[in-house]
C-alpha cells in the first residue's frame, strides 16, 4: 500500500511539473471607435482584449460617456484615440476615469486636412478634417502608431507585433492599389457625389473623387434649409449622378436631396463606423471595399 501511495505521488508530482505555465492575462486596451477597435485587434491578435467605446454604427460625434466606459478606461493599460479633434468628449473621460493608461493618438503623423469654408454654416467645432483613416495611407500611420503602442506597454510582444502589423501593411498596400483600380473604372466627369457629412475629404484628394455634404466634418452638425437648398440646386447644375446614406447618419436628410434634386440614391455608405459583425463592412479592410463597390456601381454607368 506504501508503494502504491508512493507511486501515486510520484505520478502527481510528474504532471504538476509537466504542466504548461498559465498564459498572462491579455493586456486591456480600449479604442474609442470601431474602427481603431478593428485595427488594434488586428496587430494586437490574442495578446491583446479590446474595449470599443463607440461600437458597430454608433455615432463618435453624439456619443456620451457612460459610468461603465470610465470604468473601461481606469482599467485600461492602453488607449487609442483618433485625434484631430474627431472625440471631443475624450478628455473629459479620460479625466473623470483617472486612469493611468498610455496613449495613443493613431492620427499622429499624419498632415491634417484644414476644413474649407464653403459658405454653409454648420456649426460645429472641428477646425480640421479628423476623418484620416479613409486614406489608405493614412491608415498605415495608424497601424504603426498602434504597433509602437502596444509594444511600449508589453515589451514581450513586441515581436507579435511587428509580424501582424508587418502583414497587416502588405494588406492595406494591396487594398489602396484595389480602391485605385476600381474607381480607374469611372469616368472622370461622374466622380462626384453627395454624402451626409464630409467625412470623405481624404478619400477625395487621395483618390481624385469629389465629394459634397449638407453638413460639416461633424454629424452633429446641423444642415439649415438653405444649406439643403443650396446642395440640390448643384446638384441640378453639375449634373452630380448619385448620393450617399451613411451609416450614421438619418436617412431623411438624402432622401430629401435625392427626391429634390433627381439624383440617384446610392446604397449605404460606412464612414465613421463598421458594420455588425456579419454585416457589410464589419473590418476596416471590407469597409473600404464595400464603400468603393457602392460608389463604382452609382457612378460607373
Amino acid at each position: 500500500m506504501g508503494r502504491l501511495r508512493i507511486g501515486m505521488l510520484l505520478l502527481a508530482l510528474g504532471l504538476a511539473w509537466t504542466a504548461p505555465v498559465r498564459a498572462e492575462a491579455p493586456v486591456r486596451v480600449v479604442a474609442t471607435f470601431s474602427i481603431l477597435g478593428d485595427l488594434v485587434r488586428q496587430i494586437g491578435g490574442d495578446r491583446v482584449a479590446v474595449t470599443t467605446l463607440v461600437g458597430p454604427n454608433g455615432d463618435a460625434h453624439s456619443f456620451v460617456p457612460a459610468p461603465a466606459d470610465a470604468q473601461a478606461v481606469a482599467a485600461a493599460r492602453l488607449v487609442v484615440v483618433n485625434g484631430l479633434g474627431f472625440e471631443g468628449w475624450i478628455d473629459r473621460l479620460i479625466k473623470a476615469s483617472g486612469t493611468k493608461a498610455a496613449m495613443v493618438v493613431a492620427s499622429k503623423g499624419i498632415a491634417p486636412i484644414e476644413e474649407e469654408d464653403d459658405g454653409h454654416s454648420h456649426n460645429h467645432d472641428h477646425a480640421v478634417d479628423p476623418h484620416a483613416w479613409q486614406n489608405v495611407a493614412n491608415a498605415k500611420r495608424y497601424v504603426a502608431n498602434i504597433r509602437d503602442g502596444l509594444a511600449s506597454v508589453d515589451p514581450a510582444g513586441n515581436a507579435a507585433y511587428q509580424a501582424s502589423a508587418a502583414a497587416y501593411l502588405a494588406k492595406l498596400d494591396a487594398l489602396d492599389a484595389e480602391v485605385r483600380a476600381a474607381l480607374a473604372g469611372i469616368p472622370e466627369a461622374r466622380r462626384r457625389i453627395v454624402t451626409t457629412h464630409d467625412a470623405f475629404g481624404y478619400f477625395s484628394r487621395a483618390y481624385g473623387m469629389r465629394f459634397l455634404a449638407p453638413q460639416g466634418v461633424s454629424s452633429q452638425s446641423e444642415a439649415t434649409a438653405r444649406d439643403v437648398a443650396a446642395i440640390v440646386r448643384q446638384v441640378r447644375r453639375d449634373k452630380i449622378p448619385a448620393v450617399f446614406l451613411e451609416n450614421v447618419s438619418d436617412p431623411r436628410l438624402m432622401q430629401q436631396i435625392a427626391r429634390e434634386s433627381g439624383a440617384k440614391a446610392g446604397g449605404r455608405v460606412f464612414s465613421d463606423a463598421l458594420s455588425e459583425p456579419g454585416g457589410p463592412a464589419p473590418t476596416y479592410l471590407e469597409m473600404m471595399r464595400h464603400n468603393v463597390k457602392e460608389f463604382a456601381a452609382a457612378l460607373s454607368g
